[in-house]
């Protein structure tokens, strides 16, 4: 913080959420000492050293809570619907550049944290030594640099292709010496056109491989798992976050697994559901039938195709929710026709599946960054950890789409100019 500014700011509103309470505190106020929080509580019960300066900002009729943490994103992603087997044929430098662009929206729509889980060479290391040289603006960056996959596996075109457990494990120590923070895995296929989607991988001993080496580092390992066999196998090999986590059998049939779900709670891992991608593209197939000109007739059959798909999905998240699963939200953007800068369709999409406002939030918050590993850090807003705060107009626990209207934006400390095109 520059030397001209105040080292302590008092930020008051009308409520606060704070990651851990179940319930919103009301006339709140939060004392920030640089770049993390110091006190929280009320007007009368926050006060910064006598005799300091402080900066305050009344919000009025505004809730402060924690920055969002997105805990799946592409960085490289562009959103126009390309498959990523043509988004991988751009240059490094094209896709560097749209990684900037797509971390600088997530940033101004109040995602103050993000995990990107898979983009090409290094890239994404490329953005976060442009962010810490301050060239860009971002949120906290948690990379895996290149996915983990088999030969012709899902995001292959990125990542390490590697057979064997030698080769595993190498792929894991390359990926820390380059920087990784925590190692994805495609533990079955998925839209890359090689890739079988319904069908494992890896086998468990490769998997195990990978897993065993980035936990002695230290480091977690997220599973994309697009069938059943594919989240048992990730089980079987101590994943730390499954995503997707799809119960499909191989023969594309949805046949919701009770055993799976009990052994993801009883293994405390994470899932990570990724549903609000077929409710953006639902949003947008509809405002298009609905608009001057009809949508076609097979854009109808991709429309009818995502509704039942998203229910089933729903459906699914729900039960693995009453099995004790912890979901933790995380977009997928920009993949697919999903635009990063818009999180909260992910976090409103956990609401239309059955959780209330406030455990929407918290899985956008405490639970995201959990999933991460990073929840002593942000996640919540509790003294001593990063003032990474999020300011919205009205109650979001009321209503989740309230999260669309963002008052101000704060990353450790700092005020973020949401105004600043430079």
């Amino acid at each position: 913080m520059p030397a001209s500014e105040a080292q302590f700011t008092m930020l008051k509103a009308a409520r606060l959420v704070d990651g851990v309470a179940d319930f919103a505190h009301e006339r709140a106020a939060v004392l920030l000492e640089g770049s993390t929080i110091r006190q929280i509580g009320t007007a009368e019960t926050v006060h910064a050293p006598e005799g300091v300066p402080v900066r305050e900002i009344d919000y009025g009729d505004a809730t402060i809570m924690p920055g969002l943490v997105d805990c799946h994103v592409h960085l490289n992603g562009i959103g126009d619907g390309r498959a990523g087997d043509e988004l991988a044929t751009l240059p490094d430098e094209v896709l560097t550049v749209q990684a900037a662009q797509n971390a600088r929206r997530h940033l101004y729509s109040g995602v103050t944290t993000l995990r990107d889980c898979g983009a090409k060479h290094r890239t994404t290391f490329m953005l976060r030594q442009a962010v810490e040289m301050g060239i860009v603006p971002s949120p906290r960056l948690l990379l895996a640099g290149r996915p983990v996959a088999i030969i012709g596996g899902h995001l292959s075109y990125f990542g390490i292709q590697a057979t064997g457990v030698d080769e595993c494990r190498a792929a894991v120590r390359q990926l820390i010496k380059e920087g990784a923070d925590f190692i994805k895995i495609t533990a079955t296929g998925g839209s890359t056109r090689t890739s079988h989607p319904l069908r494992p991988s890896f086998d468990v001993e490769e998997l195990r491989a990978i897993c065993d080496e980035a936990h002695r580092f230290g480091k977690h390992a997220a599973a994309h798992c697009a069938s059943s066999q594919g989240m048992l196998n990730a089980l079987d090999a101590g994943i730390d976050t499954i995503i997707h986590g799809v119960h499909k059998e191989p023969d594309g049939s949805d046949t919701y697994r009770p055993d799976i779900a009990e052994r993801i709670a009883e293994q405390g891992v994470f899932v990570n559901p990724t549903i609000g991608a077929s409710v953006a593209r639902i949003r947008a197939l509809e405002s298009a039938s609905e608009g001057a000109e009809n949508i076609t007739a097979a854009q109808q059959g991709e429309l009818d195709g995502l509704r039942h798909a998203s229910e089933v999905r729903m459906d699914h998240f729900a039960r693995m929710r009453d099995a004790g699963v912890t979901m933790a939200a995380g977009s997928d953007s920009a993949w697919g026709y999903y635009r990063m800068g818009d999180f909260q369709t992910e976090i409103e999409a956990h609401a239309m599946a059955g959780m209330s406002g406030m455990e929407a939030i918290v899985s956008a918050t405490r639970d995201a960054a959990r999933s991460c590993w990073a929840e002593s850090l942000v996640g919540a807003l509790q003294p001593g950890m990063q003032a990474d705060i999020l300011v919205v107009d009205g109650d979001p626990t009321d209503d989740v789409a309230v999260l669309r209207r963002v008052a101000d934006v704060f990353i450790a400390g700092e005020r973020v100019d949401r105004q600043n095109l430079l």
